[in-house]
């Protein structure tokens, strides 16, 4: 969890940006008032440590105002450098996505004037509204977890059936708070589902990949094969609470191979294959589930 330590905007472009208590952003466009709304850039962050080490290394002779990096959000909490490409933010009704990590300092930029260092080039994050509101100065910011959806279905996959899982995932996952960036639709392909599941992990933005069907005993059944490989760390009990609660359901529930694993800081779950299982299983998963992503992430302690 972050809190907006400072609001920030300016009239004109390549100006000092002065502090204000509120501002209204606008989707797709920034902060009303600011002079770099509606560019590409519509939000500009830093983080608040990162401001407090600069202010430290200048020292006593130079007063660090916020504003004074180009910023329009001072944020406490989060490392927005380290944060891959695609996190999203939310706080009240706003919410942002993190497009672009730093860019080149312009000419004549009044902090490398006054101190021969400017920390935006590195550390200075840019986002886009998503969906607009108000924010006030120490409102709370967090992160929201974003989701993958993987359906794995030949018959699906060659139009013959229509996917009803892979929507209600995604349903279900909104309405619980989480950000879906994809559902993708592949054949019961081992090769495949692995490439996929590695590509997705290893680009860093989502938080957990929840993919549905190919954890039966059919010989195309190869969902936990691919997992399974795609895993650098076994996280078992997701897996067995799961069956757990739906052999509560129906004994037909043993003859599930599902598994979940951990590649880098992307939690892999496979879910059944049919809706009303997929719906029984995050019913019980998701209000849970959270704790388990913030350890993940290194944002709260096992």
């Amino acid at each position: 969890m972050g809190i907006i330590k400072a609001i920030c905007i300016s009239d004109k472009k390549g100006t000092v940006k002065h502090e204000v208590d509120s501002c209204v952003l606008k989707e797709d466009h920034g902060l009303e008032g600011d002079a770099h709304a509606g560019s590409e850039r519509q939000v500009s962050l830093l983080s608040y440590e990162k401001a407090e080490e600069f202010n430290a290394r200048s020292g006593d002779n130079v007063n660090i105002l916020p504003g004074v990096f180009g910023e329009n959000l001072l944020i406490s909490g989060y490392d927005l450098s380290a944060l891959p490409v695609g996190t999203m933010f939310v706080s009240g009704d706003v919410i942002l996505e993190l497009m672009q990590i730093g860019k080149k300092c312009h000419s004549g930029c009044e902090i490398s004037r006054i101190t021969g260092e400017c920390i935006m080039p590195t550390q200075g994050v840019f986002a886009k509204v998503i969906k607009g509101g108000v924010l006030h100065k120490d409102d709370e910011i967090k992160r929201i977890p974003v989701v993958s959806v993987i359906t794995a279905s030949d018959r699906a996959y060659r139009g013959e059936r229509v996917d009803g899982s892979g929507p209600l995932i995604k349903e279900m996952c909104e309405k619980a708070g989480y950000w879906v960036a994809e559902e993708i639709l592949l054949p019961d392909d081992e090769d495949g589902i692995y490439d996929e599941l590695v590509k997705i992990a290893d680009a860093g933005v989502s938080d957990v990949i929840f993919t549905t069907g190919g954890t039966g005993f059919s010989v195309r059944d190869r969902m936990p094969e691919a997992t399974m490989r795609a895993g650098e760390r076994n996280a078992p009990g997701i897996a067995e609470a799961i069956r757990a609660y739906s052999m509560t359901i129906t004994p037909r529930a043993m003859f599930s191979r599902a598994v979940s694993v951990i590649r880098g800081r992307t939690l892999i779950v496979n879910l059944p294959g049919s809706p009303k299982a997929v719906k029984e299983c995050l019913d019980y998963l998701l209000p849970k589930l959270e704790h388990g992503l913030l350890i993940l992430r290194g944002e709260a302690d096992g």
